[in-house]
């Protein structure tokens, strides 16, 4: 199954204990909470670029599996991290944080990001 496609955020869990942990102002929390964020992937052969849009803010990411790449977080730090791919999953681990995003079936993605005891999930619908 491909990845490539544009997704609308549909539900989340923990955003908000998750974001503070990362750091994130309260100001930016509160206003990013009901923001209903579009994700679009571009899959290539073994190279991906994901567009991130909440509201205003823009987060892109390029990356090649098994390669290291500079990532941006959601803090819009940039660090270097190995993208891999397990059959439906794409998993990659920042800071600390490891994320997995899940092509559930053809028209849903889960993206996971669990920091320490903290488990941040994100369901999102093919547009």
């Amino acid at each position: 199954m491909s990845f490539s496609g544009k997704y609308q955020l549909e539900s989340q869990e923990n955003f908000e204990p998750f974001m503070k942990a990362i750091g994130l102002p309260d100001e930016l929390i509160q206003k990013g909470k009901d923001i209903k964020s579009i994700s679009e992937i571009e899959e290539d052969g073994d190279n991906f670029k994901v567009t991130v849009t909440t509201g205003t803010k823009v987060l892109v990411n390029t990356f090649t599996l098994g390669k290291e790449s500079e990532l941006e977080t959601l803090t819009g730090e940039k660090v270097k991290g190995v993208v891999q791919r397990d059959g439906n999953k794409l998993k990659v681990s920042l800071k600390g944080i490891e994320s997995v995003t899940e092509l559930v079936d053809g028209n849903t993605i889960v993206n996971t990001m669990t920091l320490g005891g903290i488990v941040y999930k994100r369901t999102s619908k093919r547009m």
